[in-house]
């Protein structure tokens, strides 16, 4: 079971919390984290849409991102194999991320030579390619930034992780959508690869986190001992630890991002299909939302360290399925920049906050011994369902309408804010488990 909550923080103290080296270096590998993203998301929607594809299989396209809620199936393998020379150079955090880098990299240069009318299912292939390195990136960099701090730095670590993760994600959406508009989406695809070199560039200049002794039976020769330590061992002492509330929780983490999730499948395509250009979108749904993301961030790093996790994290909750009734209003609306800018505003805002506060959650949840592992399956639940459900989204609106739909993904959320209540009530403030002995 969690332990009890720790002492609450001075406004002084959360603030400098962000001073902290390794949280700055996660500015750096937020930016190679979120990159790929919207590249084979949101920004290809654009780009497939824009190339006559039908809305009903750019829909079943985010069911490329059905790989980043797999990823716990090999994240033990990410967590135990040495790779051949890497490893031995950079460590065993630093050498998967090293590789799973090169790979999105490349990735995105082959996708900028191919063309929707002609290439579309050869461009399902790539962009399965790319999120399949992505999710490997994942794995090691969320291993890492738990790995390399102590608790109390969590939430600034999560926080300056999201804001390097929308940076890129600004590059990706706008500066691809700028690129697109004024030159190709080759030249645009082709530039965003070369932007991996900032992740890659920084994996090699961070330090390798200290990482707990293995049990013993990870020395054992033989399949079975490593399978049981890599495999079976992290699952087992997150259920004893947690006990009744295991499953509880699980249930949490699986349908927290369900609303918003499920609205961003068909954002570009909404906003397209209202007669917004490229530049409009990248304007005002990507720069100026941009800006109000990291405020969003900034806040919800700072009220974890003031108030705890679950406060928070009940407030996020509601906020990030409210926020998808703007969207409501924007599609009776039509094309309205003040609108458009409102909604912007609202679910920007809200979803900063919440995705800063449930990093930290999640990380929280984490056993020193297991980290890779135990967060894969924490991430991997929070985007299953999701990421299933919205492939549906194009069906959705073909059927019923914008304004349904995102009527729809808003009470899509309300379990998520029943169940972060209950969990708020009964778990009052959950902490990272780490071996006996480990000091912060």
């Amino acid at each position: 079971m969690p332990s009890s909550p720790a002492p609450r923080a001075s406004w002084r103290e959360a603030l400098t919390a962000y001073a902290n080296r390794r949280v700055l270096a996660m500015l750096f590998l937020g930016f190679s984290a979120g990159l790929p993203l919207l590249l084979v998301f949101g920004t290809l929607s654009a780009w497939l849409r824009e190339g006559g594809v039908e809305r009903a299989t750019i829909g079943y396209f985010s069911w490329v991102g059905t790989i980043y809620s797999i990823k716990v199936f090999w994240a033990p393998v990410v967590d135990r194999l040495r790779l051949p020379l890497l490893t031995g150079w950079l460590g065993k955090r630093r050498s998967w991320m090293l590789l799973a880098q090169g790979g999105i990299a490349l990735g995105l240069m082959q996708l900028a030579l191919l063309e929707p009318s002609t290439d579309v299912g050869l461009m399902a292939l790539v962009a399965l390619f790319i999120a399949f390195s992505s999710a490997t990136q994942d794995i090691v960099i969320d291993a890492y930034r738990i790995e390399a701090v102590a608790d109390e730095l969590q939430a600034a670590m999560a926080s300056t992780y999201q804001l390097g993760y929308r940076i890129a994600m600004l590059m990706a959406g706008a500066g691809a959508l700028y690129i697109a508009e004024f030159s190709s989406w080759e030249l645009s695809y082709t530039a965003m690869g070369l932007l991996m070199g900032v992740g890659m560039l920084t994996t090699l200049a961070v330090r390798e986190p200290e990482h707990p002794r293995p049990p013993p039976a990870a020395a054992a020769r033989g399949p079975l001992p490593w399978l049981r330590v890599a495999v079976v061992e992290p699952f087992v002492e997150f259920f004893q630890r947690n006990g009744r509330l295991a499953l509880m929780i699980l249930a949490f983490v699986a349908v927290y991002r369900i609303s918003d999730i499920t609205m961003g499948v068909m954002a570009n395509a909404f906003y397209i299909d209202l007669g917004f250009s490229k530049a409009d979108i990248a304007n005002v749904s990507k720069a100026f939302g941009f800006v109000m993301s990291i405020a969003g961030m900034f806040l919800g790093g700072v009220l974890v360290a003031r108030y705890g996790i679950m406060r928070p994290l009940v407030a996020g909750a509601i906020l990030a399925a409210a926020s998808n009734l703007m969207f409501v209003g924007l599609a009776l609306a039509g094309q309205s920049m003040p609108w458009l800018a409102a909604a912007i505003t609202v679910d920007n805002l809200a979803g900063g906050m919440a995705a800063t506060v449930f990093i930290a959650y999640l990380s929280s949840l984490t056993h020193h011994a297991y980290t890779a592992t135990q967060y894969a399956l924490f991430s991997s639940l929070m985007l299953l369902v999701p990421k299933f459900i919205g492939g549906f989204s194009g069906l959705i609106v073909d059927g019923y309408g914008y304004v349904s739909f995102y009527l729809y993904s808003t009470a899509l959320g309300l379990p998520a804010v029943l169940l972060a209540v209950y969990l708020s009530r009964t778990v009052p403030a959950p902490r990272r488990a780490r071996p006996a002995g480990k000091t912060p």
